[in-house]
């Protein structure tokens, strides 16, 4: 097949399912939710294509039903880690001379698999795990990974046919190599589509991976990587090393043949990696690729000529779908005060309508948070305003951990704009209001940009153009995802590439083409047919008809 050009398939998002009452689709995950329920899995590490069990384990539990333990995950630790980073680098000759259209046939494979018998699977693992609606758990661990695997090999193509022009009796070629070593990709727990796509996307452009999954994201892990070993992934290329995470970075990052680190995660730990990798710099062979999304504090700013029941119904979709553990989930907002009323009264009767508990009943809108960490921290900001004289608790504000740990959606209303809840990242169901005088909007346009260290996602309603161009400018830089007159949540891959700025990343967006240039090393390759003979050039050669200066 060498004297073939391949073109890849013409990606189309995938359509997302309904699970409406009666649905054939809404029986079956309810019938694979039963059957996982009953099971108790074992985990292993997966390295070189082996299973290896460390005998070092942590329970899987569903954060939904805390008492109830899905499966048992083994931990690595220094040889394991070992022998993870050797199997990387040997699987690394033969994964990245494979010919690109074979390393796109393994996932536009792994896309059909996800599509068809693994859908169940993979929502529903993310469901129990996670605690995730179906809706929320199909748009992200089906539709979203879908996308990825299809989109991903149509960027490859792209990027490989982007060669440069040549001269008479010169051609001029670019080849996008690997890096040199491995890629350690760390995945978080809130969507299992960001769990696939670290690891796949360096993966895809040649580069062979050490993948440290989230400790409570171990569940649908395991299931992703039973669907890649299907799809005909080699042995060795990715390397799935559960473990605690000081324990995995002192391994990785003290390795000579480390080379990128895909990061999706908090702030705090990336900063950390990130100054690690500076001060191990003279152990490596090349400076690493850091690519990382981190945080967010994510807005919705309202201007008097908004429509005032969307932005109640982006408030509460943006700040309360998925328990707000999205880092794009609308966090602060800002409302004039002639539409406050009405915002007000919009926002908590919808919020009246919503059912909390746990996923097996699929009209609960809202399910529990991932684990006690985040129920404490939670809990605490709850706590904090409960005690403020500058903040009224509209809505919510309950939370139990009795039997899982669910927090009530929670919304907040704070005369001082800088309130701790306006500026921290909280990763929960709460939201805070702060409502400003009608004529002091680019004033409000000024705090929100100087309020938060973040820039990942933002919206802002209005009605009138002048003022959605003006508002557009004044936040230039204050989201890496920018929605007008929509929620701060959504992104789409093919539609809007996903990734912010400031503390919130490198911004080098997940869902397009550039994220996949971070993957390789570009080689310009120059082949002259007919090399000069001499080393003359006609310039310094002697003619009569010059004049001596």
């Amino acid at each position: 097949m060498n004297n073939l050009f391949s073109k890849t398939p013409n990606p189309v998002n995938e359509p997302v399912r309904s699970y409406a009452p009666g649905s054939p689709e809404r029986s079956s995950l309810r019938s694979m939710i039963k059957k996982m329920k009953g099971e108790q899995i074992d985990i292993p590490a997966f390295i070189g294509g082996n299973e290896v069990r460390t005998g070092d384990t942590i329970k899987v539990l569903a954060p939904h039903e805390h008492a109830r333990v899905l499966g048992v995950a083994h931990q690595c630790s220094a040889p394991q880690l070992d022998s993870a980073i050797s199997a990387a680098v040997s699987a690394r000759h033969d994964w990245m001379h494979m010919h690109w259209s074979d390393r796109a046939s393994i996932f536009l494979k792994a896309a059909e698999l996800l599509a068809g018998p693994y859908r169940d699977v993979i929502n529903a693992s993310t469901m129990l795990g996670q605690s995730k609606n179906p809706y929320q758990a199909e748009i992200d661990s089906a539709c979203e990974l879908i996308d990825f695997f299809r989109f991903n090999v149509r960027f490859m193509e792209q990027i490989y046919s982007d060669q440069p022009i040549s001269s008479p009796g010169v051609w001029n070629r670019v080849q996008y190599r690997a890096l040199e070593g491995f890629v350690f990709a760390v995945t978080p727990f809130n969507f299992t589509s960001i769990a696939g796509n670290l690891p796949t996307a360096p993966a895809l452009m040649g580069n062979t991976v050490l993948w440290k999954p989230s400790s409570t994201q171990l569940l649908s892990a395991y299931y992703l990587y039973k669907m890649f070993e299907e799809a005909g992934l080699p042995k060795g290329v990715i390397n799935m090393i559960p473990g605690k995470g000081s324990t995995v970075g002192n391994s990785v990052f003290s390795s000579e043949h480390f080379t990128g680190l895909h990061f999706t995660g908090s702030t705090g730990t990336f900063n950390h990696m990130w100054a690690t990798i500076g001060n191990n710099m003279n152990t490596y062979k090349t400076y690493p690729r850091v690519v990382g999304e981190t945080g967010g504090k994510d807005f919705i700013m309202a201007h008097p000529s908004a429509d005032a029941i969307a932005v109640a119904t982006a408030i509460v979709r943006g700040g309360f779908e998925y328990q707000g553990q999205k880092c794009s989930a609308a966090s602060r907002v800002y409302v004039p005060k002639s539409l406050w009323p009405i915002i007000r009264d919009s926002v908590v009767a919808q919020l009246d309508e919503i059912k909390m508990g746990p996923i097996e009943d699929f009209t609960n809108f809202v399910n529990a948070v991932i684990d006690r960490p985040a129920y404490d921290s939670i809990t605490s900001y709850i706590k904090h305003a409960r005690t403020s004289p500058d903040v009224e608790i509209l809505h919510g504000g309950g939370f139990s951990d009795d039997v899982g740990y669910f927090i009530e959606p929670t919304v907040l209303v704070s005369k001082d704009p800088a309130y701790r809840t306006m500026c921290e990242e909280i990763f929960g169901p709460v939201v805070t209001i702060h409502v400003y005088e009608d004529a002091k909007y680019a004033e409000a346009l000024d705090t929100l940009n100087k309020t938060s260290p973040f820039a990942l996602t933002g919206a802002i309603f209005a009605q009138d153009r002048a003022v959605i161009a003006q508002t557009t400018n004044a936040l230039n830089d204050c989201a890496g995802n920018f929605y007008i007159n929509d929620k701060p949540t959504g992104a789409v891959v093919g539609q809007q590439p996903f990734g912010g700025a400031r503390a919130s990343g490198t911004n080098d967006k997940a869902g397009s083409l550039l994220n996949l240039t971070r993957w390789t090393s570009a080689r310009s390759i120059k082949e002259t047919f007919v090399p000069a003979k001499h080393f003359a050039y006609p310039f310094h050669q002697a003619d009569p008809s010059d004049i001596a200066l």
